[in-house]
């Protein structure tokens, strides 16, 4: 989910078309790009730049400081590419770097995700609730401050998936090591009960389909990505046009960066969203 208020108002470029707004979005890697569908989804005109810095993935088992400089180095090079706001969209990421982009972006809109722990408590009947997440972002104080406030009077079940998003990353969404992966994480979520799941890295919508079958029909899965999009709709507004740029892009297109193999990166946009984006390495 967003980690500022969702009450916070915006006003929208001419026509509520959000054309000529760049949004540069971010991950650890590949897992990013769900929350860049749903931003495609929210604002069709807008211009969307998504970087995967894979060559450095997973972000979940790196410890803070190198997220941090990582986080800086890849929003400084965002902003040169002219990006009116910058979604973090990595859970590892936001817990350990939001909080100084913030600070070094200025009046940029800087958007974080956080796993949804609020809703799914919401929707859970039984009150008891799994979160699948890396390590890194369960062991973060943001974390621990976001179960304070929004985990009371439910049971949390937390479940690190350490390897998972590596695995996720490599393209092939239905390998037998995955199903196995994935059927052990899930299996202390199905020991105790839980009915409602949070998915706490972007990289796990893409299995969702493998999560569902190892919990169970009857178990809600959370994925906040809409909700993240949403906001950033709505806080990005403030901003249309803001940064002049050279490089020239045009309505509604989007462009890829890797700091692994682009090629890489383009075959699994193309793949995984039916996006057809150019793809170049990572400065």
């Amino acid at each position: 989910m967003p980690t500022d208020s969702d009450t916070e108002q915006a006003r929208p470029p001419t026509g509520n078309t959000y054309e000529g707004l760049r949004i540069g979005v971010f991950d650890s890697g590949l897992g990013g790009l769900s929350v860049l569908r749903a931003l495609r989804a929210q604002m069709p005109a807008a211009s969307l730049l998504y970087v995967a810095d894979s060559g450095h993935a997973p972000y979940g088992e790196r410890d803070d400081a190198f997220i941090q400089a990582r986080s800086e180095h890849i929003s400084d090079f965002l902003v040169h590419q002219g990006a009116d706001a910058i979604v973090v969209a990595c859970n590892t990421a936001t817990a350990a770097a939001i909080h100084r982009l913030r600070l070094r972006c200025g009046d940029l809109p800087v958007i974080g995700v956080e796993p949804g722990v609020k809703p799914a408590v919401a929707m859970s009947a039984s009150k008891r609730v799994g979160v699948l997440a890396t390590p890194g972002t369960l062991g973060s104080l943001k974390f621990r401050r976001l179960v304070e406030q929004h985990g009371q009077g439910a049971h949390l079940v937390l479940q690190a998936c350490p390897g998972l998003a590596r695995e996720i990353e490599s393209g092939v969404l239905d390998t037998p090591a995955l199903r196995e992966m994935v059927a052990r994480f899930c299996e202390p979520l199905r020991q105790a009960q839980v009915d409602t799941v949070v998915l706490g890295c972007t990289h796990y919508p893409f299995v969702a389909p493998l999560i569902q079958a190892a919990l169970g029909t009857h178990v809600h899965i959370v994925d906040t990505a809409q909700a993240v999009a949403q906001h950033t709709r709505r806080v990005s507004g403030k901003h249309p046009g803001a940064t002049t740029t050279t490089h020239a892009l045009a309505s509604g297109d989007t462009r890829l960066w890797s700091s692994a193999d682009p090629q890489h990166l383009q075959r699994v946009a193309r793949a995984w969203l039916g996006l057809d984006a150019a793809a170049s390495a990572l400065p």
